[in-house]
């Protein structure tokens, strides 16, 4: 091979290796791609109390849909629209997510090229002019007064190999950054809630009443099979119509309680406005129930007797506090499904078995001061406004009788009180338990008694 023809060669090669080379070499960052680094994200958004709504919304690969969970303030109160505007104790996580959005920062630049938001997970959950099933980010916004957008972003899970750092991408935008963030994106209902349903410490409960019977749903006939009532003594428990060789076994009954005081609720559904507005008055006044309310209550597995009593086709309990205020839990239907399905009712179940089974709740409450029985009142008040010195013995004692009185005049309002709160309360609501729960709660005499044991 001649001179000539040997540096032609060479030449050619050294023209392919450089190709290759501007090929797949990383594409050239320009300096202005940097020129934000270190800037906030939102630098207008100063104030976590002035975020009244945040949105959360995720990509479910599986029906290939987003997924969207929302709190918002609405007519003076913190709701979930999603769960049918159900109350969110939602204010202090709302602010503690805006907290951690503010002054995050462009810490590192990433990519600007679009072809890397699969990679880097910020694919908006939204883009439906994105096929990818994978590498969609979680959008979040959060907005103030008069729906005014305080921060809307777009981020993958946390990067691996940097605690706390995800990548994040504006909407709209290409650009990719790295930033340093702790937040708490929970969007599970039960995160979001009052996690103290009953509001009732176990060791408040003195009685326990377990009623099992069946109604005949076409006749509206009710048939007693049982009542087992428990009641406390002390430290100890005892139980009606027990065998002489069997003893309450205080396991099971502390089990029970434990389960009341820790009730939670896994979904929520609406109940007509009829039969909540005559739930919110007293549960032993008669109740006005529309067609539609009896339709929504057969559906659910509640039903009224032919005297007007309200009863369910799995059984109810009632346990009573020793400030006279009574609950009654009515079990009902069988509640299946999974996500939606079973949390607000919004979407029907998908999972094609019946499996995750859970239980319609329906909960009231009244308040028995009968056990309080009214002291004696003072029959002379002439004592009222004199002064200390001036007291004769007499009055010493009046006034003693009166204080006596007026101190069970608060007992008893504040009875009545906390059963109307606790009834407003639970007034809109039919209430989903989980499947455990209703075990533990669904109890015979069986559950609660065991053989004594027999002396060695």
């Amino acid at each position: 091979m001649n001179e000539l023809k040997r540096t032609i060669l060479f030449g050619g090669v050294a023209v392919g290796l450089a190709l290759l080379a501007f090929i797949s070499a990383p594409r050239r960052v320009t300096p202005e791609a940097f020129s934000d680094v270190g800037e906030a994200f939102f630098a207008d958004f100063d104030d976590p109390n002035a975020a009244t709504t945040l949105e959360v919304i995720q990509f479910d690969k599986e029906t290939g849909s987003s997924v969207p969970f929302k709190v918002t303030f609405k007519d003076g109160l913190w709701k979930i629209p999603s769960h049918h505007d159900y109350p969110a104790d939602g204010k202090d996580r709302l602010a503690k997510t805006a907290s951690g959005v503010i002054g995050v920062k462009k810490d590192e630049f990433r990519s600007d090229n679009p072809t890397d938001h699969e990679r880097l997970n910020v694919i908006d959950p939204l883009d439906e002019t994105s096929t990818a099933l994978e590498g969609r980010g979680t959008r979040i916004t959060l907005k103030g007064s008069n729906e005014q957008t305080l921060a809307d972003f777009i981020l993958s899970d946390e990067v691996e190999g940097k605690s706390k750092f995800r990548f994040v991408r504006i909407p709209g935008q290409k650009r990719v950054y790295a930033a340093r963030m702790d937040l708490d994106l929970s969007t599970k209902f039960s995160d979001w809630i009052e996690a103290d349903l009953l509001k009732v410490n176990k060791d408040e409960i003195e009685a326990i009443s377990l009623k099992d019977y069946s109604i005949n749903e076409r006749t509206g006939s009710l048939t007693n099979r049982d009542n087992v009532d428990l009641k406390k003594s002390g430290s100890d428990w005892n139980i009606s119509k027990l065998s002489p060789d069997m003893e309450v076994n205080t396991t099971k009954v502390n089990e029970f309680l434990s389960t009341l005081d820790e009730l939670s609720i896994v979904g929520v559904r609406t109940k007509p406005e009829g039969l909540s507005e005559s739930l919110r008055k007293s549960t032993r006044e008669g109740m006005q129930i529309t067609r539609e309310a009896a339709f929504s209550l057969q559906s659910k597995g509640y039903y009224f007797t032919r005297d007007g009593q309200l009863v369910s086709n799995e059984g109810e309990i009632q346990a009573k506090t020793k400030d006279g205020l009574i609950y009654t839990l009515r079990f009902g239907e069988v509640v299946y499904g999974s996500g939606l399905a079973v949390t607000a009712g919004t979407e029907k179940d998908t999972t094609g078995s019946e499996t995750g089974e859970n239980r319609y709740l329906f909960i009231t409450t009244e308040f028995d001061g009968s056990a309080f029985v009214a002291p004696q009142k003072p029959t002379d008040t002439s004592f009222t406004g004199k002064a200390d010195s001036l007291l004769t013995a007499e009055d010493r004692e009046n006034q003693r009788l009166q204080n006596t009185y007026d101190r069970w005049v608060a007992k008893i309002e504040a009875g009545k009180k906390r059963s109307n709160d606790l009834n407003n309360r639970f007034a809109n609501w039919y209430y989903v338990i989980s499947s455990s729960s209703f075990d533990k709660l669904k109890l015979e005499r069986k559950d609660l008694v065991k053989e004594k044991k027999k002396d060695s």
